[in-house]
């Protein structure tokens, strides 16, 4: 039986949240930029507390909006470029930790990515290494627009910065592959990267050079990275304990909602269990597929009209209706009000 990838309990927020480890490398690239972090934290309530505790999470939409809010403080669109610059292995966690004791370049990029989940969950994806292209891939998180090209920036940035640290080398990468259209600075990108870079590509992803893949790194120590490892296992144990299989469908189904409705039989795949025993486990939990998948839809729903400024048309596709009249009348159900006039008032309300 195969099993599913771990993931956080989906509580929070639907869309997904994130570590103020991540947080705090931001407020430093703000700094670093100029920006008055200190009216910045207060403006978005993080205190000092909360961005000591290395168990605190934000909403993944709020990180979006003050990431866009250091930009336009500090007028600089490539400010995920300085966020990946002033990454530190620590910042990731124990996975960078860990990572960053591996044997090779090439095992302490899989560690990185493996643990990811430890520090940040997305309702779209996770992301994953093919070993044997040496491609490390990162997911869509289209539709793109102010607040989220900084995301991927500082993403590809910053792993390219830990293999940086990790080889002692410069030059790590064949190629970078962004989703997003260009945005006119191509050689800006080019110069940080040192490598080719394609503006709408078919994915974000970064290739790593074969001889940096295989290299051993500067830190490499088997037995603490064993050790630190077994941490993370643990992490990840405690992260899926007390998961409801419905938990796990629900996890599964975000990603599969682009454009289309995801079947039974494809979640059941997923989960390693033939349909008709999916069925009998939701329910013996009081719920079944159709009910999971409409709270699905209506969570994030929510969470894209209150937190984002996408569009009608845009949140119809990522929730995988076919136009934007079924999502108006699928959230005029949910919530006896058209979508519309629920954003003005979430808008109205401080």
């Amino acid at each position: 039986m195969n099993t599913p990838p771990a993931q956080p309990p989906l509580d929070r927020n639907p869309l997904g949240d994130i570590s103020v480890l991540y947080v705090s490398v931001l407020l430093r690239a703000a700094d670093a930029e100029g920006v008055n972090v200190q009216e910045l934290s207060r403006h978005f309530q993080l205190n000092e507390q909360t961005l000591s505790s290395p168990e605190t999470r934000i909403s993944l939409p709020r990180f979006m909006r003050l990431g866009h809010a250091a930009i336009q403080a500090c007028n600089n669109t490539t400010l995920g470029l300085r966020i990946g610059a002033l990454t530190r292995p620590v910042d990731a966690g124990l996975a960078g930790l860990a990572g960053e004791c591996a044997s090779t370049v090439g095992k302490a990029a899989q560690t990185l990515i493996r643990y990811s989940l430890l520090t940040s969950r997305n309702s779209r994806g996770i992301p994953k290494v093919e070993a044997d292209k040496r491609l490390i891939q990162f997911y869509s998180i289209r539709p793109y627009n102010a607040f989220n090209y900084f995301v991927v920036d500082s993403v590809l940035s910053a792993w390219t910065q830990f293999l940086r640290t990790v080889s002692g080398q410069w030059d790590v990468l064949e190629k970078v592959s962004i989703e997003y259209p260009s945005t006119g600075m191509d050689e800006l990108f080019e110069a940080w990267f040192r490598c080719p870079v394609q503006f709408g590509a078919a994915s974000n992803s970064i290739t790593v050079r074969q001889d940096i893949w295989r290299q051993d790194t500067l830190q490499a120590q088997s037995a603490i990275h064993e050790k630190l490892t077994l941490l993370c296992e643990v992490e990840m144990r405690e992260i899926q304990r007390g998961w409801t299989t419905g938990d796990r469908v629900k996890s599964l189904l975000t990603p599969l909602f682009r454009g289309e409705t995801p079947s039974l039989e494809t979640i059941a795949s997923k989960l390693g269990v033939t349909p008709w025993t999916l069925q009998r486990q939701l329910a013996s939990e009081n719920t079944g597929f159709r009910e999971l998948m409409d709270e699905t839809r209506k969570q994030l729903a929510r969470d894209y009209i209150r937190e984002t400024d996408t569009s009608l048309s845009e949140i119809a596709w990522l929730l995988g209706f076919s136009n934007p009249a079924a999502l108006h009348k699928a959230y005029r159900r949910w919530f006896e009000i058209s979508p519309g006039e629920h954003r003005k008032q979430f808008r109205a309300t401080p």
